[in-house]
């Protein structure tokens, strides 16, 4: 590993641990910055598995939340819905991932223009959406109505589009159908991780024969940044964002789009 391609592992892990949990796109950030600093991985592996990291961040902060609800699943019967609410929402993106595997990551995920495209787009949603006088009436992540959760679970497959946002999208979702701003967030928290993890294992299979020792050495840089950094941002956004709402995190999507797009251009 040359010291430029930990640099490049260290930068992407970091930009992977403080874009996963907000509604920006971790994906269409590295793919971008991946793309503008010359880094290329073997059948774009590098960017699904230093996703682990993050994954590992919300395990950790979320372990006491977790540990309360599986072992109670046997006697308690909101535990069992909340987890019977997630795996619902978890569905939509098992089938369509896997249907959509192969295009998503040889077409989409090779498609800069695409991606500082949707940024912005989404940008414009967020900012929208925040302005919108909704009314609330779910506070709790964990309360989510089975349809709801369904139908915020559809709105997540949208994020097989990089750039999309697998947050924003949970996110917007939810506040449609009646979250408050905060447990919006909450449930995006939660539905990531059997997605995440589910992506981590999937794309790790597909892709075993073209992972390489370097590839590994890579990978593992970017893994601790992203855990690092996840863990810094998923203490700090819940509470941003029942203050402030999502209208910054719209702003930074058609920012940093525009910037990309401006550089695509003069390339």
């Amino acid at each position: 590993m040359t010291d430029h391609s930990l640099i490049v592992s260290l930068v992407l892990g970091i930009l992977e641990g403080l874009t996963e949990f907000i509604p920006v796109s971790s994906t269409g950030h590295l793919l971008l910055a991946g793309h503008f600093l010359g880094f290329h991985s073997a059948g774009k592996t590098f960017e699904v598995v230093i996703q682990f990291g993050s994954i590992l961040a919300l395990l950790v902060l979320y372990a006491g939340k977790l540990w309360q609800v599986f072992s109670t699943a046997h006697k308690d019967p909101e535990s069992r819905r909340f987890i019977l609410s997630v795996t619902i929402a978890f569905l939509p993106a098992v089938f369509i991932g896997v249907l959509a595997h192969d295009f998503i990551k040889k077409v989409l995920f090779e498609t800069p223009m695409l991606i500082a495209i949707m940024l912005i787009l989404g940008g414009i949603v967020l900012v929208v959406v925040d302005k919108l006088p909704l009314k609330p009436r779910i506070h709790d992540a964990t309360k989510f109505p089975l349809g709801m959760s369904l139908a915020v679970g559809f709105a997540q497959t949208l994020a097989m589009v990089p750039g999309v946002s697998r947050s924003g999208a949970t996110i917007v979702a939810s506040l449609f159908m009646g979250a408050d701003k905060r447990s919006a967030a909450e449930f995006s928290f939660f539905l990531s991780l059997p997605t995440m993890l589910g992506a981590f294992v999937y794309d790790l299979y597909k892709n075993r024969d073209v992972l390489d020792a370097s590839a590994i050495n890579e990978i593992i840089i970017g893994f601790i940044a992203a855990f690092i950094a996840a863990v810094i941002v998923v203490r700090w956004v819940l509470g941003y964002v029942s203050r402030h709402g999502y209208a910054l995190f719209g702003w930074w999507r058609i920012v940093i789009g525009g910037l990309a797009l401006a550089g695509l251009l003069m390339q």
